[in-house]
């Protein structure tokens, strides 16, 4: 059973000082900063099952017990919450579309696996060969590819009310610039909020389910399902996800290290990973989406310096016992198209300018003509929806456009520098946020 040293007089942060992983507050205290984070977590956790047509019950269990899990791996060391990814948005809705959900929970499996066994090697060998794998230029591509890759199911939602979206679109947008702090970050939670007033004033609510729903009850588990046709071509669809993932978790061990100004937070990396594919992997088994750090929860351990590990235990068990509550389920579930169409308008864009801006910050030279190539012809492939196909397997826009930019990048670098003509230096992994949260 994990232990903490009270900090200081346990009701107070001094200035300047922080609450460290291994102590906490008093247990008042401890319990209300964890609900913040169930708060924080909460917009846009739900928001991908009722995207993706996951029970929104069954991922916010294995959220939970995956911050557990997390939390354990890591020897409770590393402070995070592990919601659902928006990585996983794009694979998920093509495989279920073209398998089944069955399918489309095995490419999650397979994506927490593979994130795991990279863990191992990272916690070993260290992440001197992800960076050259994957540097500045390719991993923004990536990222970005994967928001523009969406664009079409957000307009197919748009579509259902017009209306509806754009005001939810422009609540989002109103409410990212009028407010700072926590409320600046879950802007897209509260533009849903505002959506799903209005929806219900039109009279474009459905609100049958939930009066017919339980207030304590089990979640409903749907079973991985690595026999049906078209698994292998779905799972192949994920693999460019564990790329972003490892952005994400690298990215947030480095924050915690500079934030609590200890480096040695930065040695828990290989074991973050493996946490993330454990947990994702599990999650895939049993019908939740797969798992990723959250940005928006280091946004409330910024505002209050507290980085106490205790806080996570506190939000990971509140996470489960709300996900028995099939009520609370069925009333994200009733969300209506319209108001899914605005937000995921925001959303899908967030996620394409979050690459644009790893670019940005790691000053990318675009006149190097294999970072050109690299970056034009993979996003291209990825908003038209390239595909490629051999029999039944089937290679779908994410898959093909994520190998394009690895081959031509690393093929065009390797011709490049012998010829002297301009290669690229490449660089260290870029610090990545939580996907659709806080871009900070």
């Amino acid at each position: 059973m994990p232990t903490w040293k009270l900090h200081g007089n346990g009701r107070t942060v001094a200035p300047g000082a922080v609450v460290k992983p291994d102590e906490r507050l008093n247990w008042p205290g401890t319990i209300a900063i964890g609900a913040q984070h169930v708060v924080a977590m909460f917009g846009a956790t739900f928001l991908v099952p009722t995207i993706t047509g996951f029970p929104v019950s069954t991922t916010l269990l294995f959220s939970g017990i995956g911050t557990l899990l997390f939390l354990l791996v890591t020897k409770n060391k590393l402070p995070s919450y592990l919601g659902s990814s928006f990585a996983f948005i794009a694979p998920v809705t093509a495989a279920t579309a073209t398998a089944g959900m069955g399918s489309a929970l095995a490419g999650i499996v397979a994506v927490g696996i593979l994130l795991a066994l990279i863990g191992v090697i990272v916690q070993v060998s260290g992440l001197g060969w992800i960076d050259k794998l994957m540097p500045p230029v390719v991993a923004g591509t990536i990222v970005a590819l994967i928001g523009f890759n969406l664009a079409p199911a957000a307009w197919n939602n748009f579509q259902q009310a017009p209306l509806v979206a754009s005001i939810t679109l422009g609540s989002i947008i109103l409410f990212s610039v009028l407010f700072r702090g926590f409320l600046g970050r879950i802007s897209i939670f509260l533009g849903v909020l505002v959506g799903y007033v209005v929806a219900a004033v039109a009279g474009e609510l459905d609100f049958s389910a939930v009066a017919d729903a339980d207030w304590i009850g089990l979640p409903t588990f749907h079973i991985a399902d690595f026999t049906a046709p078209g698994t292998w071509s779905a799972i192949a669809m994920f693999l460019p996800v564990v790329l972003v993932l490892i952005a994400e978790n690298v990215g947030h061990v480095r924050g915690v290290a500079t934030m609590t100004e200890d480096p040695s937070v930065n040695k828990t990396t290989g074991r973050a990973l493996i946490a993330d594919g454990v947990s994702t992997t599990v999650a895939g088994l049993f019908g939740g989406s797969g798992t990723t750090t959250y940005g928006e929860n280091i946004g409330v351990m910024a505002a209050t310096r507290v980085y106490s590990t205790a806080a996570y235990w506190v939000a990971g068990i509140v996470a489960v016992l709300l996900s028995l509550s099939p009520k609370i389920g069925a009333i994200f579930n009733s969300i209506p198209g319209g108001v899914l169409g605005g937000a995921t308008t925001a959303l899908y864009g967030l996620i394409g300018i979050i690459g644009i801006k790893i670019w940005v910050d790691n000053r990318v030279d675009f006149s190097r003509p294999v970072n050109q190539y690299t970056a034009a012809v993979a996003l291209v492939m990825a908003v038209a929806g390239f595909t490629m196909s051999w029999g039944a397997f089937e290679l779908g826009a994410i898959v093909v456009a994520s190998a394009a930019a690895l081959v031509i990048y690393h093929l065009g670098n390797a011709v490049a520098r012998a010829r002297k003509t301009g290669a690229d230096d490449g660089g260290p992994i870029p610090a990545v946020g939580q996907l659709g949260g806080d871009p900070q």
